[in-house]
């Protein structure tokens, strides 16, 4: 249930409402507007007399929720959220936010090198697998703590906040230098995973599951936020269909859809989606121009020779190229 207040309502009259709500065993989640302020009701709502709250002076209307999903709900916050990384801002609905690295950590020269290069070419956030799920277990693991170590080398040498994937709650103290934590497809329903991230201060970047729908990655988002951590963006990186000349299928609609439903920011992964360097360019673009709040590329200086995922890997001279063209797109579509 969601109560929409009046504009210019008191504070000490805000404050008497929600304390009465909470008497009824309610949360409350507050969200304030430029005009309006929204009490989102979490909790058991069916007692609750809705005609009794909308005849208050200071409430405009209220109405019942019907989607499983709360506080992640547009209803619950009308408003886009901004989420903080690191100083980087994401899902302001005017910068493009550019992620990009390579899948995994191999060197410290690897890594320096790869940052530096995106860098330069206005890349805000520097990704790069420490920990690596892998579908063989004789593929590559990554590096792990040597990973983020060497994450954390590069950035303190260019500044560049970090994003990399987390796979099991016990290795969160290894991550206190992570700007933003990455949950990959594969545990996107790991939800004991997702209930402990609820208590970690941290902007989490939830990717949706290789054959999850868009409810089920809301869902899993509501998790994270029903446990006190708001900080969630959205990330589609491909699902799994019958389709096998690329890696995943990219689902785009997924932007329009997640617009309507969510005020949550959304991020597009081509790499991952496609599987193929030369398709990464022109998917990026699309989701430019779908209205998507960041792109997160793979990005290696070496791909021929890389220990993970080359073949979907741009060179920096590519990312060069396509962070030019997805700027130019951004300008066009605002």
């Amino acid at each position: 249930m969601i109560c929409v207040l009046k504009p210019d309502v008191s504070k000490a009259r805000e404050e008497q409402l929600i304390a009465w709500l909470k008497s009824q065993h309610l949360d409350v989640h507050i969200s304030r507007g430029e005009h309006h302020t929204v009490l989102g009701l979490i909790g058991d709502t069916t007692s609750i007399d809705g005609e009794l709250i909308e005849s208050l002076d200071i409430v405009e209307s209220v109405r019942r929720v019907s989607e499983p999903y709360k506080t992640c709900s547009r209803q619950f916050h009308p408003d886009n959220s901004t989420i903080d990384v690191g100083g980087v801002k994401i899902g302001c609905g005017q910068d493009l936010v550019m992620i990009a690295g390579p899948c995994s950590v191999e060197t410290e020269e690897q890594i320096i090198s790869v940052a530096n290069d995106i860098k330069k070419v206005g890349a805000q956030i520097l990704r790069g697998g420490a920990f690596k799920p892998r579908t063989s277990p004789y593929s590559f693991q990554g590096l792990k703590e040597e990973g983020l170590r060497l994450l954390s080398l590069a950035k303190r040498e260019t500044g560049l906040p970090i994003v990399t994937e987390l796979m099991d709650i016990d290795h969160i103290d290894l991550f206190d230098d992570v700007d933003l934590i990455q949950i990959g497809a594969r545990n996107m329903q790991n939800f004991e995973l997702l209930k402990e991230l609820g208590h970690v201060d941290k902007p989490i970047l939830l990717k949706r599951g290789l054959a999850n729908t868009i409810e089920e990655l809301l869902m899993s988002a509501e998790y994270i936020m029903a446990g006190g951590n708001e900080k969630v963006i959205l990330c589609e990186r491909g699902i799994r269909t019958f389709e096998t000349a690329t890696r995943n299928t990219l689902d785009l609609s997924i932007i329009p859809v997640l617009r309507e439903k969510t005020h949550l920011p959304i991020i597009i992964d081509p790499s991952h989606a496609t599987g193929r360097a030369h398709l990464v360019p022109p998917m990026a673009m699309a989701a430019v121009a779908a209205g998507t709040d960041g792109v997160m590329v793979e990005v290696h200086n070496d791909p021929l020779h890389a220990l993970c995922d080359g073949a979907q890997s741009l060179t920096p001279q590519q990312f060069e190229q396509l962070a030019v063209q997805m700027k130019r797109i951004k300008e066009v579509v605002g």
